[in-house]
């Protein structure tokens, strides 16, 4: 080999499992990550990377197994500073009793800034490089999610009540049109159009909703068929289902994303089919809520796309995905009543490429493949818990938590560098989180 056939590239990171993705149900050993910029330059064996390249800089992670960063398809990140407020409780009673009236005290631009930093704290440190949020003051998440190098989905929210962020649907629509176009093309922050529920939106802000979709190409993300009781009053007011109701209104098509998903009957499920929607599972917050089981394997064998979201730390308690994937890899199996429902490379492909998919950035993220975007993490199996290795991808998904995450890089930059935070200040985080928790105490 001669110095003119050897390339030189940012960061080599040396694994000793890797779980690329793509291809599907692959795990690898004694590879090597090339990193050149914000891109994957290369996958390859150590062995062949020691004769084609040279790096400014060597990561080996030779005890971790190494994939693409995790992404949380939904979610409420302020509302991490609403974690416990309000537990064991239905979702109506929850949320009209509890959490709509705290929002309606404490909610605030400083109040959205504080609570999106600490669950970017939480979701960086346990594996998720991309988040999708939806909650008021977008516009402060999306600055906060940039500013901290985080991938973000920020769905500006719409419904028919005036809120913290606007009198109503008009307001709510011009302020999402402005936050579209302030950030859309953007590298980290995509700006969406989050309808709250079919029974918070009338139809003709969800008609607009569609026309603002069609016009900027920005996806719709709303809760749908989150239970029984949504289901059954939608039938009483309108004699029609909810889906139906999407469908006919235009809001169903292939950038939407739909998220629960609990309550699913045949023609759901062909409406789902016909249109192409995703689907965004949060089997944690459905259970606490009572709320139902979505029928992943059912949805997955019609050839949806299914996804995952831990939706917020008020309603899950937690934003770690890790642990989500466990549990929607076991409620699969009950539901469907067969064990090799969900499989462990599934349930990974449904938190990378599945997520990247609903996205719409399959060709840039989800995967580890050369030309792609750097966003990868590590995960350290060596603790007690998670030994004796014999299988990486069962151990990820059914003996993992993410605090075993040690390291993640987004666009190529280091984010957690042997369990520490490279870019958010959590002494100055956890001062204010205190100071929140002493005013809603109050």
């Amino acid at each position: 080999m001669t110095a003119d056939t050897i390339t030189a590239a940012d960061s080599r990171i040396n694994a000793r499992w890797l779980i690329p993705v793509e291809p599907f149900g692959v795990v690898l050993e004694h590879q090597a990550v090339i990193l050149q910029g914000s891109r994957i330059a290369d996958v390859l064996p150590q062995s062949e990377a020691d004769q084609k390249y040279r790096t400014r800089e060597t990561v080996n992670l030779d005890r971790h197994v190494v994939m693409p960063g995790l992404i949380n398809l939904h979610g409420h990140t302020a509302m991490s500073l609403f974690r416990g407020l309000a537990d064991d409780l239905p979702l109506m009673t929850w949320l009209n009793d509890h959490i709509w009236p705290a929002e309606g005290r404490f909610v605030s631009e400083p109040f959205v800034l504080d609570g999106t930093r600490l669950a970017m704290a939480e979701m960086l440190r346990t594996g998720t490089t991309t988040f999708s949020d939806m909650y008021f003051f977008p516009e402060v998440t999306a600055q906060a999610a940039h500013d901290a190098g985080m991938r973000a989905q920020v769905c500006f929210p719409l419904m028919d009540m005036p809120t913290v962020w606007g009198s109503g649907p008009d307001e709510y629509l011009r302020k999402g049109a402005a936050l579209i176009e302030q950030w859309q093309g953007d590298e980290y922050i995509m700006p969406a159009i989050g309808p709250h529920a079919p029974y918070t939106v009338s139809d003709q802000p969800l008609k607009d909703a569609v026309a603002l979709a069609g016009k900027t190409g920005a996806a719709i993300q709303l809760h749908l068929h989150e239970t029984a009781f949504e289901v059954d009053e939608a039938m009483k007011a309108t004699g029609s289902r909810p889906v139906t109701r999407m469908a006919e209104l235009g809001v169903l098509g292939r950038n939407t994303q739909c998220v629960h998903m609990t309550q699913i009957d045949d023609s759901d499920l062909e409406q789902l089919v016909r249109s192409g929607a995703h689907i965004v599972h949060c089997p944690e917050s459905n259970l606490k809520l009572a709320s139902g089981l979505c029928p992943v394997q059912t949805l997955m064998d019609h050839g949806i796309n299914v996804t995952i979201g831990t939706d917020g730390a008020a309603s899950n308690n937690d934003l770690d995905l890790f642990g989500e994937l466990k549990t929607a890899a076991m409620v699969a199996k009950v539901v469907a009543g067969d064990a090799s429902a969900l499989s462990a490379h599934r349930a990974l492909e449904m938190a990378t490429l599945s997520g990247a998919r609903a996205l719409g950035r399959e060709q840039e993220l989800g995967s580890l493949v050369a030309g792609k975007l750097a966003d990868l993490i590590a995960v350290d199996l060596s603790d007690p818990f998670l030994q004796p290795v014999y299988d990486p991808a069962s151990h990820l998904v059914y003996s993992n938590h993410g605090r075993a995450v040690s390291h993640s890089w987004i666009h190529g930059v280091p984010q957690l560098q042997d369990g520490r935070l490279t870019r958010i200040d959590v002494p100055d985080l956890m001062l204010r989180v205190s100071e929140w928790r002493q005013q809603i105490l109050s």
